[in-house]
């Protein structure tokens, strides 16, 4: 059974992760999401981006390129992980420190 809104799901994981990203729905700005201050809801703003719900299908490391080429300045990487935490946790994910995802963008810069 699935309730759209509710935390009553019970099929598959697939839709259970759909039932998770439409609980997201009621953060409806950016520094409500976990991690992001101010100056991270500006980078959202500056990439165009009006609603945190947007952040879902984003890929953190094109967007902190993106940051670093509209600011024409290289950003402190440490910005990859708070945009991780932040795109993860708009797709359901639970809530994780910005930093329990340095090791994972070390790994996937070495790449």
């Amino acid at each position: 059974m699935l309730f759209w809104g509710w935390r009553h799901c019970s099929l598959p994981s697939v839709y259970n992760r759909i039932c998770d990203m439409n609980s997201r729905n009621h953060v409806k700005q950016f520094t409500d999401i976990p991690n992001v201050g101010p100056a991270t809801a500006a980078d959202f703003k500056l990439l165009g981006f009006s609603k945190p719900i947007e952040l879902v299908d984003q890929d953190p490391y094109f967007l902190f390129k993106k940051l670093c080429e509209l600011t024409a300045q290289r950003h402190d990487p440490c910005v990859i992980d708070v945009f991780i935490a932040a795109v993860r946790y708009m797709r359901g994910e639970p809530a994780r420190k910005w930093w329990e995802y340095t090791a994972e963008r070390k790994a996937h810069l070495k790449k």
